[in-house]
């Protein structure tokens, strides 16, 4: 028997950038949308155009350049949340409008302040001004997982009437069990008269670790065909459904699914690679499928297994999913065409200026590693887009670089307390700070903050190495809050000194608070 096509919804760009401190750029979330068409998604949902005008700028951009799968809009069930996602899409070869409102008893009465009679009105209201600019309209009803199974029913019907054509049922706050979600799906699509006209979608949060357990028992027995997903399960609070296990539980229990999906496995490892260096989320070392020890063997039983026969402890190849040997031969000798020819390869264009700072970043990197790897350029190019052009303004949602690492200098010796001089150029003025404190990644942060006085606060410091060797480039990812505490960001940087490593992280995420301030003064807060 044919199997029946199981929709993937990407949300990385929506919902996974609710990560705290995961914004991204308007070329990040392009570099980001290209290779979510290459991965083969059916939908990506590219943003939520009436949050702000650089976030209706990115849909309207993705749009225009994504041609293999439909480009999305969250909305809200207002009017004007739907027109503007109307006009972002407008440029897509596919498009759809996603509009939403809460269902569930806690919501409707303490967030909408609005009565189930009220909420369903909306509803049908936001499908009439969403199919204005398309056919493709996708209905959620928020926190359904905790809604009332015949509210639920009454809904669903008037919006499938009006002209929904994807119904989603999002267990928006984790709060299912697995046969409970998928029981809620039958249950559903025996009683709503008109079920059988739209694709029944999941989307679920991972507050209880079961995320896509859920998902796939609605696909299993539910009769969900699309999953909303992201890549490395990234999202707010403990994330989403990971779209990485999805694909793979489906490919590898073909003997249990009766769906498949389109999804290149192949492109699964450089995409997860790309978002956890734009995000700056680093992936755990035993995440399944993407992890560095999702095909590692340590133990000497199982090492022994595995050169006997592969299957004897994988039950999936590590080529299918991406993983491979990612040398590049490419040194201090190497040209400017080998160097842009591998980007390519990579899925990473850059505008000729951009391509002569990575190129010149790369000769200086050949200088202090004896092999590069796929991995370091990833690195060395967010680097380059962290550090940007002057020229690129705030306005078109690029990050403006007020401050600029020009020296560093650290003493560091044995019971002595390390100390540490740092020039920063702010606006062209260059700026030197000193400070002593009980760590030398401790005294660099001091030193900036004597320049800058940001009074911003440390939330998160994380150090991984790109790659193997004694001479890897350390990633180090910070998270900073203002000191209000009302803006998060998370910036990265990447070194073969950790220190220089650690002063990049923090100046870009600076960067990206300055931003903020910068944006909220041009547009007002949104």
């Amino acid at each position: 028997m044919e199997k029946q096509h199981l929709y993937i919804f990407d949300t990385t760009l929506r919902d996974g950038e609710q990560s705290p401190g995961a914004s991204m750029t308007k070329d990040e979330k392009i570099r980001i949308a290209k290779q979510l068409e290459k991965l083969k998604v059916d939908v990506m949902e590219a943003g939520f155009a009436a949050a702000s005008p650089g976030d209706f700028d990115a849909i309207h951009s993705i749009a225009k350049i994504i041609k293999d799968s439909t480009v999305c809009s969250l909305a809200r069930a207002n009017e004007n949340d739907i027109n503007r996602s109307g006009e972002a899409i407008k440029p897509a070869n596919s498009g759809r409008i996603h509009t939403f409102i809460a269902t569930s008893p806690i919501h409707m009465q303490m967030k909408l302040k609005m009565s189930p009679d009220q909420v369903l009105e909306q509803a049908v209201k936001a499908i009439g001004w969403a199919r204005k600019f398309t056919d493709n309209v996708e209905f959620s009803a928020e926190d359904a997982g905790r809604s009332e199974i015949d509210f639920l029913c009454r809904i669903f019907e008037a919006v499938i009437k009006a002209g929904a054509t994807t119904i989603n049922v999002p267990d928006t706050v984790g709060y299912n069990l697995p046969n409970q979600y998928a029981n809620l799906f039958k249950t559903l699509r025996e009683r709503i008269p008109n079920s059988d006209k739209v694709i029944w979608s999941v989307h679920c949060h991972n507050d209880l670790g079961m995320a896509v357990a859920n998902s796939l028992q609605a696909v299993l027995t539910g009769g969900a065909r699309q999953v909303e997903c992201t890549i490395n399960g990234l999202g707010e609070r403990a994330g989403n459904t990971a779209m990485e296990e999805i694909v793979m539980a489906i490919k590898t229990r073909h003997d249990i699914f009766d769906v498949d999906t389109r999804i290149d496995t192949k492109q699964i490892v450089p995409t997860s690679k790309l978002i956890s260096q734009i995000t700056g989320y680093p992936v755990q070392p035993n995440k399944a499928i993407v992890g560095a020890n999702a095909f590692a063997h340590e133990s000497g039983i199982h090492q022994d297994g595995v050169l006997k026969c592969r299957e004897t402890y994988e039950i999936m190849k590590a080529e299918d999913v991406g993983w491979k040997t990612n040398k590049l031969v490419l040194g201090k000798l190497s040209g400017r065409n080998a160097f842009k020819t591998k980007l390519v390869e990579l899925g990473i264009e850059l505008s000729d200026t951009a391509l002569n700072t990575a190129f010149a970043k790369f000769k200086e990197l050949a200088d202090k590693k004896s092999e590069i790897f796929d991995e370091d350029l990833q690195a060395l190019v967010s680097n380059v887009a962290n550090n940007g052009s002057d020229s690129k303004n705030f306005e078109n949602n690029q990050i403006a670089t007020r401050f600029k690492l020009v020296y560093s200098h650290v003493d560091s010796e044995t019971g002595e307390m390390p100390s540490a001089k740092i020039i920063i150029s702010d606006n062209g003025e260059e700026k030197t700070g000193t400070a002593t404190r009980g760590g030398p990644v401790d005294a660099v942060y001091q030193a900036i903050e004597n320049v800058v006085n940001s009074g911003a606060k440390l939330m998160l410091y994380s150090v991984n190495a790109i790659t193997t060797g004694t001479d890897a480039q350390g990633d180090v990812t910070v998270r900073l809050s203002n000191e209000d505490g009302s803006k998060i960001v998370q910036a990265s940087g990447a070194d073969t000194d950790i220190i220089i490593a650690s002063a990049k992280a923090y100046i870009n995420a600076l960067n990206r608070l300055d931003n903020y301030v910068k944006r909220e003064k041009a547009q007002g807060d949104i």
